[in-house]
């Protein structure tokens, strides 16, 4: 029995490639954006398939691929190896390949290394985490025609200098920092911003704050350009507690009980109809 392969430039695509001019487009129209993370070639050809705008090659892949407690381990072979992965499989959607600690904060040249191994194995954009000193870092990028995603409030990456897996910008001093921050990346050019775990008003005010940044909430509100979800969680396969953010779309809409429950293409499709719709997040269950 043979297996087809699977190429990235395969004919049938029914959309037109995904782009930052179309993204930005569809924001203006109002219309938000549905973003999943993907670490493999099937995963990447059923979510574009299913309407995902934007495909994150995630270093969530620590966790949810190989088993570590924190995303620390993930090294940029494994990133350039499952955003090459991604790449094969997608047709349509933007992909975006995380930045994995240690790849970027030494110096931006160390950065602009990185982010073209990252871009050779078929990354669009890189996301970097935090402001300050990565400020700088992102200006050398995007000079350098590297897209670039910010990401503030929860950075996994410095999980221990946070003190774990807490909502940020809480009080008013963290919160104008995080504004800081968020205008600081804008100016340097970064085109996406990742805002994770930070009340619902902040990042709605972020938004409105940076009107050409276009915002992608995790436990940020509604109020966000777009939404992203790691694979695993939206699917039901995380153990232990789900996050509050998170929904199973597995399940159909409000329902937790163990009954039989959509596909994976189907709540892959649901996932992009709630994002799209405005129904999740809802925030009054995954917002803070």
């Amino acid at each position: 029995m043979s297996v087809h392969p699977i190429a990235g430039a395969a004919a049938g695509a029914t959309r037109p490639a995904v782009t930052l001019p179309r993204l930005r487009e569809s924001h203006a129209r109002g219309e938000k954006i549905a973003m999943l993370t993907c670490y493999d070639a099937t995963f990447a050809r059923l979510l574009d398939e299913a309407g995902v705008d934007v495909l994150l090659v995630g270093d969530s892949l620590g966790n949810v691929i190989q088993g570590e407690s924190s995303t620390l381990p993930v090294t940029l072979a494994h990133m350039s190896y499952h955003t090459r992965c991604v790449a094969m499989g997608r047709r349509s959607a933007f992909l975006v390949a995380d930045m994995p600690f240690g790849s970027y904060e030494a110096s931006p040249q160390q950065a602009f290394a990185a982010a073209a191994e990252l871009m050779r194995s078929g990354a669009q954009m890189v996301k970097l985490e935090g402001g300050g000193s990565t400020v700088e870092t992102v200006r050398f990028l995007v000079d350098r025609g590297i897209p670039v995603c910010g990401h503030l409030g929860l950075t996994p990456q410095r999980v221990h200098a946070l003190g774990g897996y807490r909502v940020q910008g809480r009080d008013d001093a963290a919160a104008a920092v995080l504004r800081a921050d968020a205008a600081a990346l804008a100016d340097a050019g970064a085109a996406l911003l990742v805002l994770e775990l930070v009340p619902s008003a902040l990042a709605l005010a972020v938004g409105a704050a940076n009107p050409g940044l276009l915002t992608i909430g995790i436990g940020a509100g509604a109020g966000t350009a777009g939404q992203v979800l790691v694979l695993h969680d939206m699917l039901g396969l995380t153990p232990g507690k789900r996050p509050r953010f998170v929904r199973d779309f597995t399940r159909p809409a409000g329902s937790e009980a163990a009954a039989p429950g959509l596909s994976v293409a189907g709540a892959v499709t649901a996932y992009v109809a709630a994002v799209k719709d405005g129904s999740f997040p809802d925030p009054e269950l995954h917002g803070y």
